[in-house]
C-alpha cells in the first residue's frame, strides 16, 4: 500500500518509519519547502502541498507528519476535502486497548500506551512513551509529547499541547489550544489558550 506523508522533518522521519514497519510501502514525501528539498533522509520528496492535492487519490493513505497543531489540522482538513484518505498509524511496539478508539490522521508512536476506554480525536499525536490512560478524552489535533503522562479520565482540548515528560492528574481538564510545558505537573483544571508550566503547574 502506498502511503503519502505531508511535512519532511525530523518528526516526518519518524511518521514514515512507524509506517514503513506497520507495513505501509512505497513511503513519498511531500513539503512546501520542494523543490529545495529533494529528499528526507533515505525517502523521497515529490511535490509540495499543491502538489500532493493533486494526486491525493493516487495514495492508499496519506497522513500529515507537522507537529504544529493548528498546521495540522489545516492541512489534514484541506487533503480530506481533495479525497484523500487519512491513514491511522500505531507503531507495533505500542499498546493500544482494543476498547480505545482512535480517529482519522492519528500517530501513536513507539512504546506509548492508550488505555482502555480512551479516545483520541483526528489528527492527534501519541508521541515515543507516552502513557494516556483509561477513560481519557483527547481533542482533535492535539499533540502529546514524548514520556508525557494523562492519568485516568483526563480530558484534553483540541490544539492542545502537552510537552515531553509532563504529567496531568486525573480527572483534570485541560482547555483547547493551552500548553502543558515539558516537565510541568498539572493538578488543576487549565482553560483554554494558556501555557502553564512548573510543578504544580501554574498560567505563565
Amino acid at each position: 500500500m502506498r502511503l503519502a506523508i505531508l511535512g519532511a522533518s525530523g518528526h516526518g522521519k519518524v511518521v514514515a518509519d512507524a509506517a514503513e514497519q506497520t507495513g505501509w510501502g512505497g513511503i513519498v514525501f511531500f513539503d512546501d519547502a520542494w523543490p529545495n528539498l529533494k529528499t528526507n533522509g533515505p525517502w523521497v520528496i515529490e511535490g509540495n502541498t499543491e502538489v500532493l492535492i493533486e494526486r491525493v487519490t493516487d495514495f492508499d493513505g496519506v497522513i500529515v507528519a507537522i507537529g504544529n497543531n493548528h498546521i495540522r489540522s489545516v492541512k489534514q482538513s484541506e487533503l480530506v476535502a481533495a479525497g484523500g484518505k487519512m491513514a491511522t498509524i500505531v507503531h507495533p511496539s505500542a499498546v493500544v486497548s482494543a476498547y480505545a478508539s482512535i480517529d482519522d490522521g492519528s500517530l501513536v508512536f513507539a512504546n506509548a500506551v492508550v488505555n482502555a476506554c480512551a479516545t483520541l480525536g483526528a489528527g492527534v499525536i501519541i508521541n515515543t512513551g507516552a502513557v494516556v490512560e483509561h477513560d481519557c478524552v483527547v481533542g482533535n489535533f492535539a499533540h502529546i509529547s514524548p514520556n508525557a503522562v494523562l492519568a485516568g479520565r483526563v480530558t484534553l482540548g483540541s490544539l492542545a499541547w502537552v510537552g515531553a515528560c509532563a504529567s496531568v492528574r486525573q480527572l483534570i481538564a485541560v482547555g483547547e489550544a493551552s500548553v502543558v510545558g515539558m516537565g510541568a505537573v498539572v493538578t488543576k483544571d487549565v482553560i483554554s489558550g494558556v501555557t502553564v508550566v512548573g510543578n504544580p503547574a501554574k498560567v505563565v
